[in-house]
């Protein structure tokens, strides 16, 4: 059955059917072979819109939401702003700044399309005017908004905890430190290059006092991810009534505070939004759908058992699992991922004694790099449509970014304690 299954995805995905219909027809074909004493059918059809009928899921629209009225206010450009203030003229700064951005515009979204379009559109053409080159200012977009489904609130991982039964506050608390680490990277990687290029920073327009007036100037949209993650962690509100909260606030304060949204940014910000969750949901529930079959199969099983015959030592069944993530992300979404491969590593990783938290945020780390890695790489899409580079150009200048993201995801392979130290200290474990 696993073979028909995969058979029928990877045929379809071949001939560019979307996603989502790809693993509708092929579970639907699959149940018909090899259950026709039982109404799978229907079965089918019912999981399918069951998974997506979930309280949780329901803050996938209102993050979304939260990012596409971000862009449509100009709130985005105040996280730029604050970004351009810290980082200065140093070699790199400008690219510097833009992922700095990133980590903010991250603690407010949850994904990473959304981070590319709400910042790219300013900063890559800034770059491009202070010397950058189109390719390299869209792959070091595209690669900083990898950081947006890691650092919390992130909908791969609240798709990952509806999955799997785990907390979601857990999993977006252990995203923090990973999601700084890998910003830390691309900084100085960026800074590296940058220097050899030539590459320099905006000028500041005076010290410190200069630099807190662009954080005071600033503190509207620097509000929203404190008002999510604080109500988040301190027990106020759940991540779906933090969602709320965030695109209603994200409303008021482009429509009465900075006066910059209007009723046609409005319209157009809930359109988009609405339009990347339809998607995103169609995918959910099929993908679940998907997943139950192989679960009936046993093949979570399978694989556990074959990967402990190859090598019994955990850190390498570890790194054989993130390998095979690295393949998948290169051809099918990142929430198509979480639903179908979790079910599938989740018994193999809780047996060698790693935690389901660990596990959850290092499987987003590894997808989200996907995000950046063609055919399926969103990320680069987006920021090739901004930046107007020719693809190819901007995959070769993402080689020693992508390298940088591998690396920091060997280290929290290695040391567990960089995802669970937070979530221990904050009690949400």
């Amino acid at each position: 059955m696993a073979g028909v299954l995969f058979g029928l995805l990877f045929l379809l995905m071949f001939l560019s059917v979307p996603i989502a219909v790809a693993l509708a027809f092929a579970s639907t074909v699959a149940a018909i072979i090899f259950y026709p004493d039982y109404n799978m059918v229907h079965l089918v059809a019912q999981a399918t819109v069951t998974a997506a009928d979930s309280f949780p899921l329901m803050a996938i629209p209102f993050f979304m939401l939260v990012g596409t009225l971000m862009e449509k206010s100009g709130l985005a450009k105040k996280v730029i702003d604050v970004g351009e203030a810290i980082m200065g003229p140093a070699p790199g700064g400008l690219g510097n700044a833009l992922i700095v951005a990133c980590m903010i515009f991250a603690a407010i979204s949850g994904s990473g399309p959304a981070v590319v379009a709400a910042l790219g559109t300013t900063m890559i053409p800034s770059m491009v005017e202070r010397g950058y080159s189109s390719a390299y200012a869209g792959s070091l977009t595209a690669a900083g908004a990898t950081i947006g489904p890691v650092i919390p609130p992130s909908i791969p991982m609240i798709v990952f905890g509806v999955t799997s039964g785990v907390s979601t506050v857990a999993m977006f608390s252990g995203g923090i430190a990973p999601g700084i680490l890998m910003g830390g990277g691309l900084i100085a990687v960026n800074m590296f290059i940058s220097k050899k290029r030539g590459y320099l920073g905006k000028p500041r327009g005076g010290g410190l006092g200069w630099v807190m007036k662009q954080i005071w100037l600033s503190r509207w949209a620097l509000a929203l991810p404190i008002i999510i993650l604080g109500g988040i962690y301190g027990g106020i509100f759940t991540p779906t009534e933090a969602a709320v909260i965030g695109a209603v606030y994200a409303l008021f304060n482009g429509v009465f505070i900075e006066k910059t949204l209007t009723l046609s940014g409005i319209k157009d910000a809930f359109v988009e939004a609405g339009l990347l969750t339809c998607t995103g949901m169609f995918v959910v529930g099929s993908a679940t759908t998907f997943g139950r079959l192989l679960t009936l199969e046993r093949i979570p099983q399978q694989i556990a058992e074959m990967m402990l015959g190859i090598t019994n030592s955990p850190a390498g069944i570890m790194f054989m699992i993130m390998g095979f993530l690295i393949v998948t992300g290169c051809f099918i979404d990142t929430i198509s991922n979480v639903i179908l491969f979790t079910p599938l590593f989740l018994p193999v990783v809780t047996s060698l004694g790693y935690h389901p938290v660990f596990f959850g945020v290092l499987m987003t780390m590894n997808l989200c790099v996907g995000m950046i890695t063609p055919p399926v790489g969103v990320n680069l899409y987006v920021a090739q449509g901004i930046s107007r580079a020719s693809l190819d150009t901007l995959i070769k200048e993402s080689i020693p970014l992508l390298a940088t993201l591998f690396v920091v995801i060997g280290i929290v392979v290695l040391f567990p304690e960089i995802v669970l130290f937070l979530p221990r200290l904050l009690g949400t474990l």
